[in-house]
């Protein structure tokens, strides 16, 4: 059996896309995170040591989106999930994205994409 942290609602702007005006400017993305992690050692220490700091999770996330240009939402969550991966305790996760003004026409409020990844 295994813990779950969750990060919720991290929104962060970003270039990803294909469209011209994706690759010019900066857009709203949303992100969730899920680790799957063994936290009974937190639990009974009360120890930052024992668990992933989840602040520093966010700001390497953050980072990503300051530094790299995505063309496709699935390489932006592939990264985001290696990030999550780089943590020792972090035995799997689930990342889910979302482009909040998808250039679509339609009245559309998301499109996003999730990954599963787990230690090989």
């Amino acid at each position: 059996m295994t813990d779950t942290i969750e990060l919720r609602g991290l929104r962060v702007m970003a270039y990803c896309g294909i469209l011209a005006e994706e690759v010019e400017r900066r857009q709203p993305f949303e992100i969730d995170v899920d680790v799957d992690c063994d936290l009974r050692a937190a639990g009974s220490s009360d120890d930052l040591d024992n668990t992933i700091d989840y602040g520093g999770l966010v700001a390497g996330i953050q980072q990503l989106a300051d530094d790299v240009r995505y063309g496709l939402l699935e390489r932006f969550a592939s990264e985001v999930a290696d990030v999550v991966l780089g943590y020792d305790k972090a035995l799997a996760t689930r990342v889910t994205i979302r482009k909040l003004r998808p250039p679509v026409p339609q009245d559309l409020a998301s499109s996003g994409v999730t990954v599963r990844r787990s230690r090989s």
